[in-house]
């Protein structure tokens, strides 16, 4: 599917038209995946809905992904604009576009983790957990250096 943007933007989920060049050059340096390998950034993008931002000219500037069941649940990652197109709402696009995604229609749980755009996220209904009690929640954290090596 694809949907027309700010500034004639293009959003697609077309997996093939996805970039992975770009996801990873941009994913490798980022605080969360740093040092991670081509291929791992392949194999995420092959095992999820994905959804690419487009210029006018083809080149993709802005991603996220959902991994996902389609069915209960799904988790909003790597989600990013690249840096000379910031400032174009493309971040918001991106996200609204995506969590609007009929493939994602009546899911009881979206996720994330951020570090750093908690307020964009709250404008579309994520809230952070509130610890009353043990948690719900778990889960295991490998530092990306430990896995991909370098950084």
């Amino acid at each position: 599917m694809r949907w027309t943007g700010p500034d004639g933007f293009e959003a697609d989920d077309d997996v093939d038209r996805v970039d992975v060049d770009v996801v990873h050059g941009f994913l490798s340096t980022s605080y969360w995946a740093p040092g991670i390998p081509r291929e791992v950034v392949a194999r995420s993008i092959a095992g999820s809905l994905n959804l690419g931002v487009y210029a006018a000219d083809g080149s993709m500037v802005a991603f996220a992904r959902m991994v996902t069941d389609r069915a209960t649940f799904a988790w909003l990652a790597d989600v990013f604009v690249l840096p000379d197109h910031r400032g174009y709402g493309l971040g918001r696009f991106v996200v609204s576009t995506l969590l609007d995604h009929p493939d994602l229609k009546g899911l009881r749980r979206f996720m994330l983790s951020t570090l750093d755009a908690q307020e964009l996220y709250r404008k579309y209904g994520f809230t952070e957990l509130v610890d009353e009690g043990p948690s719900r929640t778990m889960l295991i954290r490998k530092d990306p250096a430990e896995i991909y090596g370098g950084n």
